[in-house]
């Protein structure tokens, strides 16, 4: 919603206040500077990034548009699961939850959260590291840098998107020039036409240095940083993950644990104390 407002906010400024100079729009209409900024920039792209990263951009406008994914409800979820997977787990031991871990499909445990359940990098990140607990990793150290070793993975593919857009954003002015110089180049060909012919070849040839800032510093900048934004905001439901665990593993009670989990969240989304504790005394007991 807010990325709409801000294009609206853009175009109504930047154009609105062309208009009220006295400039007349269609002279802005220059389709082949278009073609040549923005095809180059696309072309640009396609050479410096993977196919991997290419595919999962053509979707990153609709993830700046959704804005970050997890709200408080979902964390007051997750911290539900963890002090009902951590009770279970200090009552009855790990091998209570080998059935869960082994096969969270069909878990009593996850299928009550239906909203981490269905999320299956959620599910296998939280298995793997109850596994790996059960098996006999006793060191919170280790499991740290393990924990460390993959979020950071997960941190760079997903900021690699950010930083595709942002490369883009920083070429397109570039080009911009590029575009520009075609133009004047093209006007030069015709310095013979009267002088109201070369001024419209000029303000043609000018429209490029302007569209190529203007895409630069109105859209794909800011897209990559709110891209960037969203995804570190998204990161924090692993991050929160990861506190709960080690603190497990550090041998503190089911409701400390969780209090470590909920400490590691940013504020707006972060579930105070005593919504936590309403959540977790209306959870059903485990058998």
């Amino acid at each position: 919603m807010f990325v709409i407002i801000g294009i609206v906010v853009v175009f109504a400024c930047v154009l609105g206040g062309y208009v009220a100079m006295g400039g007349k729009l269609f002279v802005l209409w220059q389709p082949f500077e278009v073609v040549i900024i923005v095809g180059a920039a696309i072309g640009a792209f396609i050479i410096g990034n993977p196919k991997t990263v290419i595919g999962r951009t053509a979707k990153c406008f609709g993830d700046a548009m959704k804005g970050p994914k997890y709200t408080k409800d979902n964390y007051v979820e997750l911290l539900s699961l963890m002090y009902q997977v951590f009770k279970l787990a200090k009552s009855k031991g790990m091998l209570a939850l080998e059935a869960h871990v082994e096969n969270p499909d069909e878990s009593d445990i996850f299928s009550a959260f239906p909203d981490f359940h269905e999320d299956h990098h959620h599910v296998t990140f939280l298995c793997d590291y109850l596994r790996m607990i059960s098996l006999g990793t006793e060191s919170p150290h280790e499991l740290e840098a393990l924990m460390d070793e993959e979020l950071e993975i997960h941190h760079h593919e997903q900021h690699q998107i950010a930083g595709a857009v942002q490369a883009m954003a920083d070429a397109l002015p570039a080009l911009g020039i590029v575009a520009a110089v075609l133009g004047v180049i093209k006007t030069m060909g015709s310095i013979s036409e009267p002088p109201e012919v070369l001024g419209k070849l000029i303000g043609g040839a000018l429209v490029g240095t302007f569209l190529g800032v203007f895409v630069a510093y109105g859209f794909c900048g800011p897209l990559a940083t709110t891209l960037t934004a969203k995804y570190d905001a998204d990161s924090k439901y692993f991050s929160c993950m990861k506190a709960g665990i080690l603190a497990y593993l550090a041998g503190h009670a089911p409701a400390v644990c969780v209090e470590f989990a909920r400490k590691a969240l940013l504020s707006d989304v972060r579930p105070s104390f005593y919504e936590v504790e309403e959540a977790v005394n209306e959870l059903p007991s485990i058998g």
